[in-house]
């Protein structure tokens, strides 16, 4: 990846949600040490300040902080607000958590905050972030980006997971939409559908990470798809899971979602 290239069509600063841990925290790194400050978002602000401050060792990156709780109906307004004066060329909207097990035994409350950080912030701080990259230069046709950070299981209904894969579902029908209405632009948007990747994510849901096969580290994840934020609409890093959902995807739906239903369950 050419690092002057890349600055230019996608800098001086990128936005980053979730950028306390796992694939959020490792675009923070690479993004940094592609040359561009940063804006970081999470709640976790003591991870956000250690982050900060060893990009700022590493690389000399300049990095404004947000502590925002992305449940909140106001927080793409607050991030928004907080980032008025900032030239942002590359907007990653990258948190999102979810959750395992029947569909019944969901928390109601959980589960709405799900759709506020997977689906609403990410929808309005696109929407307010799409003028602003409409205003910025061209270099080399390009004005700027938008990530969005899915899963392959927005790929299909998955039981056990329901209420989670159908967020990303969301996500990724966000993601084209916007790639048919900028890519003409200049402004290129990319929609990731990791699958299995080393983070905290699926100890919160309360798996084994041992239990998991085909992990990807982070920073190989991330480093793929800044490689790929051409080649839009959507991209999927891990090439064990693609073929696994082609396969799974090229069977009747029922037979698919039964398949499904045996492997979430076991």
């Amino acid at each position: 990846m050419n690092e002057q290239t890349f600055k230019q069509q996608f800098g001086p600063v990128a936005l980053v949600t979730g950028a306390s841990s796992g694939i959020g925290k490792a675009f923070a790194e690479k993004l940094a040490a592609l040359g561009l400050d940063l804006v970081l978002v999470a709640r976790r602000i003591e991870r956000l300040q250690q982050l900060a401050d060893e990009l700022r060792a590493k690389h000399g990156t300049q990095t404004t902080l947000c502590q925002i709780d992305l449940a909140d109906v106001t927080a793409a307004q607050q991030i928004l607000d907080a980032t008025a004066s900032l030239d942002i060329g590359l907007l990653v909207s990258n948190a999102g958590f979810g959750m395992k097990g029947e569909h019944a035994a969901n928390d109601p409350q959980q589960m709405t905050e799900m759709l506020m950080v997977n689906c609403n912030t990410p929808m309005q701080l696109a929407h307010g972030f799409i003028p602003r990259l409409r205003q910025r230069p061209e270099h080399n046709g390009i004005k700027g980006g938008i990530i969005f950070t899915s899963s392959i299981e927005a790929l299909i209904g998955c039981p056990y997971s329901t209420a989670y894969s159908a967020t990303k579902a969301f996500v990724n029908n966000l993601g084209e939409g916007l790639w048919g209405e900028l890519d003409p632009e200049g402004i290129k948007v990319l929609t990731l559908c990791p699958g299995a990747t080393e983070s905290e994510a699926a100890a919160n849901q309360g798996i084994d990470p041992s239990t998991l096969r085909n992990v990807m580290p982070a920073n190989s994840v991330v480093e793929l798809t800044l490689a790929n934020i051409d080649n839009g609409p959507i991209f999927i890093s891990s090439e064990h899971y693609k073929a696994a959902f082609d396969q799974l995807l090229s069977l009747p739906r029922q037979q698919a979602l039964m398949a499904m239903a045996r492997s979430m369950k076991r």
